[in-house]
């Protein structure tokens, strides 16, 4: 049996912690990512500041997917052991929030060069950021992103497997990967299935342009019935990052959503009723 959860970064709802809870309230969402908290990066928040968080979430009744963190997010010529300590603080952040998963990246690669060029010195830090993780019983999840270098399915595979620990596994972001001119399915979910324990729910189209999930061409309603298949057990979290685009009055979605112009929890209702329409097709 597979069973999703949905979750959010709930931040492209509003700034205010307050409001983002409030609408996924209204949604029925239990779950969010923190990125953005109250206009403050998640791994930047204070020992009050994560207190106070505790208590809106108990109040909202919401609770932590994964922490939305910006870790791996840097050069791979920037410097590392702020990062690390950066990693650090996250992980503290993510224990008092009641969550074992971290959202990370694999390093920007200067622009124009080759992400072989700087493959050793990647896996290092991707190796000493593991094994932190595993010191302190928490999982990193290496999501691909555009000129990291684990932007392709290739090279996210050579960093799980280099790694090679249950300490690091993979988000699945099927944009990403489309703003990548990589195949989502079956070519990169194929290679990366194994490692895959987490899903943003994102689409594009050819040119890149970020559209409600079905409605790209990233293979979004192939992979939730692959992993239903699988009997995949876990979250699809909601990245939203929409835009108006051309074609959205004939998207079929029913009520008042044929407008991209108006407020963002409008845009992340629109990415929710989209997710929706392919879970209940399933």
């Amino acid at each position: 049996m597979s069973q999703f959860m949905i979750s959010g970064f709930a931040d492209e709802i509003d700034e205010k912690i307050v409001n983002q809870f409030t609408h996924l309230n209204k949604l029925n969402i239990s779950y969010f990512e923190p990125r953005g908290v109250n206009g403050t990066n998640i791994s930047d928040l204070s020992d009050d500041e994560v207190e106070q968080l505790k208590q809106d979430m108990k109040t909202f009744g919401i609770k932590v997917s994964s922490i939305g963190s910006p870790i791996g997010k840097i050069q791979i010529t920037d410097a590392f052991e702020p990062h690390l300590e950066k990693l650090k603080r996250t992980i503290a952040i993510a224990k008092a929030l009641g969550t074992k998963y971290i959202r990370i990246f694999s390093f920007f690669i200067p622009k124009g060069e080759k992400p072989e060029d700087y493959r050793d010195e990647v896996m290092y830090r991707m190796k000493k950021m593991t094994e932190l993780a595993e010191k302190e019983g928490v999982i990193l999840l290496h999501e691909n992103e555009k000129d990291i270098y684990g932007d392709i399915a290739v090279r996210c595979k050579d960093v799980l497997d280099t790694v090679n620990s249950p300490a690091l596994r993979a988000v699945f972001d099927p944009a990403n990967f489309v703003q990548c001119g990589q195949v989502t399915y079956p070519e990169a979910y194929e290679l990366l299935k194994p490692y895959v324990v987490y899903m943003h729910i994102k689409d594009a189209l050819a040119d890149g342009e970020v559209v409600p999930a079905g409605y790209g061409i990233g293979h979004v309603p192939e992979i939730l019935k692959r992993l239903k298949e699988s009997g995949y057990e876990g979250f699809l979290s909601l990245e939203p990052h929409l835009g108006s685009f051309s074609g959205l009055a004939n998207l079929e979605l029913d009520d008042k959503m044929l407008s991209l112009e108006g407020s963002t929890p409008e845009k992340f209702t629109l990415a929710h009723e989209s997710l929706q329409k392919l879970l209940n097709n399933l």
